[in-house]
């Protein structure tokens, strides 16, 4: 269906491509280099961008999840384009592809949610709506379990803390509902919260559980997908949104928004069996062989000693997969990916060679811990010393503004893109500070705890959805990642023309 789409838009986006091309081809023998360099900017066209996006949103690629077929396709399509512009491969042995261990689970539709109400001395089913009031867990381990519902806060053992939420309740056999993250704001006290870190890991939280003998898990998440976290076989586990955990709350005589409340206020656990029989099936299928891949391209630079350094722009490839349905992942992070294609067709365009290197990284994984960036840290393609900054982006496809993260913290870096905005397109474009001391939740916290300056973009001011089957192509404001793609192509022009570039200080 959504391939059908692409084709209707096809004549339309040729005939806007055309005039797009029109407008920026004029004559230009008695141009100026900066005439000319305005011309290519103005060559970023948001019909190809918004193309972009369309193509790797399609049901071809099947939602992107990184170690399936899927998304290597689509590391393919991205490399054919890379190859076309004359980008040169600098992954693993002459190619473009970096490759990493990464275990995947695929999920498939035969999946529910249900709780068991008596009434009348019968038991009566209520089925909870896909999507709407449970998604699947994306790492779930096959199959079906009914049991009663223990409530276990955050799900956190921490002696040092002196809390343990499984202390006084039996979750053997049980299932559990449990809340992320953790009682305590990494912005209202940073330091407290370093203490707090470990435990905000799903990864730790589904471990705990598992080794605490219980057998399902409501995790009060959303509900979305959410390919970030471990396997465990014979775990079952789902997304829950307040639906679900409203009826688990009722005829209690608690409120969840008050335990909530009395465990961030005492930090002392409010665990308790609340009666409630509740059933998860899910089909799943793990894959602990799976394989990752970064995509990585290069425009070499022309100068002998400022080549060496190199600026990347980034953004991650990959999205849910099936959950059980496609989740396209379009906004996040087809668009970061569609932006990326328009700046380097540019950049290979333009009229005035870079002397620096510039380097195109679409990580994988990132949906999966932020696995693809943290292996580029540990094995880098060029020197960390050497990389200058990223230029990160993450869902900036659907909005009327730009927030960029972390643009505080390198103020001349910003000072580039800043500029560059208010000079050619003049969009709403604020920055803000980011202490990036919670768990990785970008490609760009990798890199900013390896010490290179990194500047993460995203878009806002519409409409938009995260981790469900909406963010589709529909969503997209394909004129925001015009905007975006043009900013960084001036500004990574502006940031050669220096002769030395030092963030760090």
């Amino acid at each position: 269906m959504r391939d059908k789409k692409i084709s209707a838009f096809t004549s339309i986006i040729v005939f806007l491509c055309a005039a797009c091309l029109l407008g920026a081809q004029r004559p230009s023998g008695q141009l100026s280099d900066e005439q000319k360099i305005l011309q290519v900017m103005h060559s970023i066209c948001s019909h190809d961008l918004y193309y972009y996006v369309a193509a790797l949103a399609s049901e071809k690629y099947e939602g992107r999840l990184t170690g399936t077929e899927g998304f290597n396709k689509s590391a393919e399509w991205v490399v054919s384009h890379f190859e076309k512009w004359g980008i040169k491969p600098a992954g693993d042995h002459d190619t473009f592809l970096q490759a990493f261990p990464n275990p995947y689970t695929l999920v498939f539709e035969d999946c529910y949610a249900y709780l068991h109400i008596s009434f009348n001395g019968d038991v009566l089913k209520k089925h909870y709506q896909y999507v709407e009031e449970f998604i699947p867990g994306s790492t779930s381990g096959s199959g079906e379990v009914t049991a009663e519902v223990i409530y276990v806060g955050y799900g956190i053992t921490a002696p040092e803390l002196n809390y343990d939420e499984y202390a006084g309740v039996d979750v053997k056999g049980k299932i559990i509902l449990m809340e992320r993250e953790v009682p305590v704001n990494p912005n209202r006290d940073p330091e407290l919260f370093k203490k707090w870190r470990p435990y905000s890991f799903h990864q730790y939280k589904l471990e705990n559980a598992f080794d605490h003998g219980a057998k399902g898990m409501l995790y009060n998440y959303g509900p979305i997908g959410n390919p970030n976290n471990s396997y465990r076989e014979g775990f079952v586990y789902t997304h829950v949104g307040n639906a679900v955990v409203e009826d688990i709350f009722a005829g209690t005589g608690k409120s969840h928004r008050d335990v909530i409340q009395a465990i961030e206020k005492t930090l002392k656990p409010q665990s308790f069996a609340t009666g409630k029989v509740f059933t998860i099936k899910n089909t799943t299928e793990h894959h602990p062989e799976g394989i990752g891949y970064n995509v990585i391209g290069i425009l070499e630079g022309s100068d002998p000693v400022l080549k060496n350094e190199v600026i990347i722009l980034g953004g991650h490839l990959d999205h849910l997969g099936r959950c059980y349905e496609i989740m396209p992942g379009a906004n996040d992070n087809a668009s970061a990916v569609a932006v990326i294609m328009g700046v380097a067709e540019a950049l290979s365009n333009a009229p005035v060679k870079l002397r620096r290197s510039v380097m195109f990284l679409c990580f994988g994984a990132e949906e999966q811990g932020v696995a693809g960036a943290k292996y580029y840290v540990e094995n880098p393609v060029v020197p960390l010393e050497k990389t200058v900054g990223l230029i990160n982006m993450d869902g900036v496809g659907a909005g009327n503004r730009l927030h960029a993260l972390a643009a505080e913290n390198y103020p001349e870096f910003w000072s580039f893109l800043d500029n560059a905005n208010k000079k050619y397109v003049h969009r709403i474009f604020t920055g803000s500070y980011f202490s990036n001391i919670a768990r990785p939740r970008l490609d760009a916290a990798r890199f900013l705890w390896a010490g290179v300056p990194s500047i993460s973009f995203s878009a806002s001011g519409t409409r938009s959805f995260y981790h469900v089957p909406q963010d589709n192509i529909d969503i997209i404001t394909p004129e925001i990642m015009e905007d975006l793609a043009q900013i960084v192509f001036m500004a990574v022009l502006e940031m050669d023309k220096a002769d030395e570039l030092n963030f760090r200080d």
